[in-house]
C-alpha cells in the first residue's frame, strides 16, 4: 500500500516541478523577448529612415518653412485636431514631420508637404518593446513588472556568487556545462552596470503610471495629472471659443536666438485654432542625461519660461533622464554602439541562464527535455519571427496582422522545438531568422531600388547583412557539429515526456 502511494507521490512532484518549470520558462521568454527589442529599439531612428530612405532629409529647416508645412498639413486635417507637432530635424533622424491627432507628413526644407510617414514595423517592434502588444496600461504593468524581476534577478544573482571577484576573469573552455556557467556568470558580473540600470529605468517607465494611480488615489483625490504637474509642468486653464492658429516661427526663432546651444527636437501646439491654445518646445541639452526641457509660449507667440526639468529640482532632473538612460539616447552614435554589445550580452545572460536550469534539473535527475527544446525555440523563434514581421511588412502587411504574425510563428516554433529537442529547434530557429532577413534584404532592395543605397538605407542593410553571415556561420558550425552516438548521450534525452 505504501509503494503506490509513494509512486503517486513522485508523479504529483514531478508534474509540480514541471509545473514550476513552465512558469520560469513563460517570465523567462517575456523578458529575452524585451532584452532583444530593446536591444534593437535603441536604433529606432536608424530603422525608421531605412524603412522609408526616400524622405526628404535636412540639417536644419528654417522657422518659416516649418510653420508653412505645419498649417497646410493641419488645414488638410477633415477633423479638427487637438495636437499639432513638428518634428524637427536631429542627428540620426535629419527628418521635419508635421504630426497631427491623425495623420503625419514630411516636410522639405522649403516648407512643402512631401508624402506621408510610415513606419509599421519599427512601430511594430516599439509597441512589442513597450507593451508586449497588450492594451497600453496592462502592457506597461507587465513591463515594468518584468524589469522589476530582473532588477531581483540581477541582485539574487550576485548575492549567488561569493567568489564574484576572485573568480571574475575565470573561464573553463569545452567544459561542457561549466562553461556555459562561467560565460553566464562573467557576462553577468562585467555587464552588471547596463543591465542593473537598464532594467531598474525600464521598471520605473513602466510602473509610473499603476504608481501615479496609487498616489494620486492616495493623496490627490484621484488626479493623476497633479501627480505629473510638479515634474513635467501643469496644463494651463481651458478656454472656449476659436481664434487663428497662434504664431509657430515665432517661438521657433525666439529659440534660436536665445538658446542657440540647445537642439530644438519637437515643437508642440495644445489645441490649436483654439482661444486656450499655446505651444511648447522640447529641446535638448548637451552633455546632460535628460531628455531635454520644455520651453513654453503662449497664443502670441510670447515666452512664458521653462518647465524645469534641467535646472529645477533633483527630482525633476532625475525624472527626465530616465528615458534617456534606458534607451541610450544620451551620447550619439558610439553609446549606441557600446548599447548593442550591452544588449547583446544581456540576452546572451537570459538565455544561458534558462539553459543552465534545464541542464541542473537533467543532472539532478529531473530533466525536463520537451521544455528545454521549447527554451531554444524562443532563443531562436524571437529573432526569427521579427525577421519574418519585418519581410511581411515590406510586402504591405502591417497592424493586427504582424502582431498575430509574430505570437503565432513564436508558439508555433516553439511547439516544434519541443516536439523535436533542442539542438534540432535551435538550427530550425536559425534558419527561419536567415530565411526572414535574407528574404527581407531582396524585398527591399526591389522594392527602393537606388535610394536602397542611400544613407538613409545602407546603414542598417549592411548590419542586416552582417546578421545574415552570422547566421549562416553558426548553421555551417552546428552541422560540423559530430552528433552524439546514443550510447553516449545523457539517459534523460531518452524520456519521452515531461
Amino acid at each position: 500500500m505504501n509503494r503506490p502511494q509513494a509512486k503517486n507521490s513522485a508523479i504529483r512532484a514531478a508534474r509540480a516541478l514541471n509545473a514550476h518549470s513552465l512558469v520560469a520558462l513563460i517570465f523567462g521568454a517575456l523578458i529575452y523577448v524585451l532584452a532583444v527589442t530593446g536591444t534593437l529599439s535603441v536604433f529606432n531612428h536608424e530603422l525608421q529612415r531605412w524603412e522609408q530612405p526616400g524622405a526628404p532629409e535636412m540639417t536644419r529647416i528654417a522657422p518659416e518653412a516649418a510653420e508653412r508645412a505645419a498649417l497646410s498639413v493641419f488645414e488638410s486635417e477633415a477633423m479638427p485636431s487637438t495636437h499639432l507637432y513638428i518634428n524637427l530635424p536631429q542627428e540620426d533622424l535629419p527628418r521635419t514631420v508635421i504630426t497631427t491627432d491623425t495623420q503625419a507628413f514630411f516636410a522639405r526644407q522649403d516648407g512643402t508637404v512631401a508624402g506621408p510617414e510610415s513606419f509599421p514595423w519599427t512601430q511594430f517592434l516599439l509597441d512589442l518593446h513597450y507593451y508586449l502588444h497588450l492594451h497600453s496600461t496592462l502592457g506597461l504593468t507587465v513591463v515594468g513588472s518584468l524589469g522589476a524581476l530582473l532588477v531581483m534577478l540581477s541582485i539574487s544573482g550576485l548575492l549567488a556568487h561569493p567568489r564574484i571577484f576572485r573568480d571574475a576573469f575565470r573561464f573553463r573552455r569545452g567544459a561542457g556545462r561549466l562553461t556555459m556557467i562561467d560565460l553566464h556568470n562573467r557576462l553577468g558580473v562585467w555587464t552588471i552596470p547596463f543591465h542593473f540600470s537598464n532594467a531598474l529605468t525600464g521598471a520605473i517607465l513602466g510602473l509610473a503610471s499603476v504608481l501615479a494611480l496609487g498616489i494620486a488615489a492616495a493623496g490627490f483625490g484621484g488626479d493623476t495629472d497633479a501627480v505629473f504637474d510638479p515634474v513635467f509642468g501643469a496644463e494651463p486653464e481651458a478656454a472656449e471659443g476659436v481664434a487663428e492658429v497662434a504664431d509657430i516661427d515665432g517661438p521657433l526663432a525666439f529659440m534660436a536666438r536665445e538658446y542657440p546651444d540647445l537642439a530644438v527636437t519637437h515643437f508642440i501646439l495644445h489645441d490649436p485654432a483654439s482661444a486656450g491654445q499655446h505651444s511648447e518646445i522640447v529641446a535638448e541639452h548637451p552633455d546632460r542625461l535628460i531628455f531635454g526641457d520644455y520651453y513654453t509660449f503662449d497664443a502670441s507667440g510670447a515666452y512664458r519660461g521653462n518647465v524645469g526639468i534641467s535646472d529645477g529640482t533633483i527630482g525633476q532632473q532625475v525624472t527626465g533622464s530616465v528615458y534617456n538612460v534606458h534607451f541610450g539616447n544620451w551620447g550619439g552614435l558610439p553609446v549606441k554602439l557600446a548599447y548593442l554589445v550591452f544588449g547583446l550580452a544581456l540576452c546572451l545572460i537570459v538565455a544561458s541562464g534558462m539553459t543552465i536550469y534545464f541542464a541542473r534539473k537533467e543532472a539532478n535527475g529531473r530533466p525536463a527535455p520537451r521544455l528545454a527544446g521549447a527554451w531554444q525555440g524562443v532563443v531562436w523563434g524571437t529573432p526569427a519571427m521579427l525577421a519574418v514581421t519585418l519581410a511581411a511588412s515590406l510586402l504591405g502587411v502591417g497592424g493586427g496582422v504582424l502582431v498575430a504574425l509574430f505570437w503565432l510563428g513564436l508558439a508555433g516554433l516553439c511547439a516544434a522545438c519541443a516536439a523535436s529537442g533542442a539542438r534540432a529547434g535551435r538550427r530550425l530557429g536559425q534558419a527561419a531568422a536567415l530565411s526572414g532577413l535574407a528574404a527581407g534584404l531582396a524585398i527591399y532592395h526591389f522594392r527602393f531600388a537606388q535610394t536602397a543605397l542611400s544613407d538613409a538605407g545602407l546603414p542598417i542593410s549592411a548590419a542586416l547583412g552582417l546578421a545574415c553571415a552570422a547566421l549562416a556561420g553558426l548553421l555551417v558550425a552546428d552541422r560540423r557539429k559530430p552528433r552524439p552516438a546514443a550510447k553516449d548521450r545523457p539517459a534523460a534525452e531518452a524520456v519521452p515526456a515531461e
